[in-house]
């Protein structure tokens, strides 16, 4: 039999759910095996061979921060939907949601992956009851208005440090601290070494007692989070997301969208090199410069996923089973990656390159691919799927 179009509709934004967790990988795998200033500085840490320059420029050009954006418009689409098919009562059920993705987020943070992104999904998830009504152009504007916020404030407090470092202010404490987040300090490198080290219990108790900290920076990064989120909710509610754009006009879209992003990335990258990726700079530079062109390709990526996976092949199933268990793939991606690199597991961090790293992505990538069509066609839902399902249903 079959599938009706509106079947797939929904089977295409499963895949490019499931392309968004996948994607996800390619910068989780650092996070978990490199000490924190080299996410974001391949000399900080991490080996400077041409592979290791290469994975970085790829990286930073299409990985860094778009798939994510991604996943967060995902988000704020998945929200609305739910939202226009509660029916009576809506909200109620929509901030268990909420509270029980934060619960999820908190556990997972304290455990496995300190970048989890599901607090801050949540956190910006509050905020949709003063969303949810507008139509898709207030959606877009309001999440540009926000995009505009999170640049405006980022500059405010990274702004200074790059004003020193412009100024050669050597030895300040603007530039001590930017090296600390950023560079090759030393004494920090170490630090994070060991940190990054210890053993599962003492994690567990540093990771709880930092938990006020953690608060601090997720509150910080709101405005952007509730950019992307409202723009899904805006490409939701236009039409994009559903599948009623045309193929061409999705692909004009994805086109528009890389020719935006593409030589903005390609000139900050270059900055970057030219520069010598001064610590200073780095910070602004991939934290807040980046981000409107990591929103205009993660919007270039959704029009080419959803042109190209609107008939159900076996490369869309696939993906789409991916997808439906995005929750569970997401968190057990921390699980496989913990047992790579973690004490606790085969004690691989900081012990490979960045290339080596970037070259066991791979390895959690596999696994979605080969369980996801076995459990979602065998059970159904993933099993953290039912948790946060089952956790919402209680509270409301």
């Amino acid at each position: 039999m079959a599938p009706s179009p509106a079947a797939e509709r929904i089977l295409a934004l499963d895949g490019l759910r499931g392309i968004a967790v996948i994607g996800i990988v390619g910068m989780n795998v650092l996070a978990f095996a490199l000490p924190g200033p080299a996410y974001y500085n391949p000399l900080s840490f991490g080996g400077t061979g041409p592979a290791d320059y290469w994975v970085w420029l790829a990286s930073f050009v299409f990985i860094e921060d778009k798939f994510r954006t991604l996943f967060a418009m995902l988000f704020g689409a998945g929200c609305l939907i739910l939202i226009e098919r509660a029916g009576e009562k809506p909200w109620r059920a929509h901030y268990a949601r909420m509270f029980v993705l934060f619960a999820i987020g908190l556990v997972h943070a304290v455990l496995l992956a300190s970048n989890d992104v599901l607090r801050a999904y949540a956190l910006a998830g509050l905020a949709l009851p003063l969303l949810a009504g507008l139509s898709a152009r207030a959606l877009v504007t309001v999440s540009l208005g926000l995009l505009g916020v999170h640049l405006f404030l980022g500059m405010a407090l990274l702004g200074p440090s790059v004003a020193a470092w412009a100024q050669d202010r050597q030895g300040s404490d603007l530039l001590l601290w930017a090296e600390r987040q950023f560079g090759r300090d030393p004494a920090a490198i170490a630090a994070l070494l060991e940190q990054g080290r210890e053993a599962f219990s003492e994690r567990v108790v540093r990771r709880s007692l930092g938990i006020p900290a953690q608060m601090t920076a997720l509150v910080a990064a709101l405005p952007l989070n509730l950019s992307a989120i409202a723009l899904g909710m805006g490409l939701w509610r236009g039409g994009m997301l559903k599948g009623d754009w045309r193929t061409f006009r999705l692909q004009r879209v994805a086109g528009l969208g890389a020719l935006v992003a593409l030589p903005g990335l390609l000139v900050l990258a270059g900055w970057l090199v030219s520069t010598g990726f001064p610590a200073a700079l780095v910070g602004p530079v991939t934290l807040l410069l980046s981000a409107p062109f990591d929103m205009a390709l993660a919007v270039s990526y959704a029009g080419l996923a959803m042109a190209f996976l609107g008939g159900p092949g076996a490369v869309t199933t696939r993906m789409a089973s991916v997808g439906r268990l995005s929750l569970t793939n997401y968190l057990m991606t921390s699980v496989i990656l913990s047992a790579i690199f973690a004490s606790w597991g085969l004690g691989l961090f900081g012990e490979v390159s960045r290339w080596q790293a970037f070259a066991l992505g791979p390895v959690p990538v596999a696994a979605m691919l080969l369980w996801s069509p076995l459990w979602a066609t065998r059970i159904g839902q993933g099993p953290f799927e039912r948790l946060w399902r089952a956790g919402a249903r209680l509270l409301s």
